[in-house]
């Protein structure tokens, strides 16, 4: 089964050094957005206007697969 590894960029960069063993992408597309909710959940209010928070899911091979990503701005 292949790796996959969770980048977060934001406030403070996180990046996943060991990874995660899943079956498919399409199981590490459901792992990202359980994870993305529950940090983001975590801020608790944190993020503030003009501030950006991203997920970043690599392959094994550290290629790009998705991203999911909060910008927020004052209108």
């Amino acid at each position: 089964m292949p790796r996959y590894f969770f980048n977060t960029h934001g406030a403070r960069e996180n990046p996943d050094e060991d990874g995660e063993i899943l079956p498919d992408d399409e199981v590490a597309w459901k792992e990202a957005t359980i994870i993305a909710g529950e940090i983001f959940k975590d801020m608790d209010g944190k993020l503030r206007p003009g501030q950006e928070w991203k997920l970043e899911v690599l392959s094994e091979d550290r290629k790009p697969l998705y991203m999911i990503q909060i910008n927020s701005k004052k209108e």
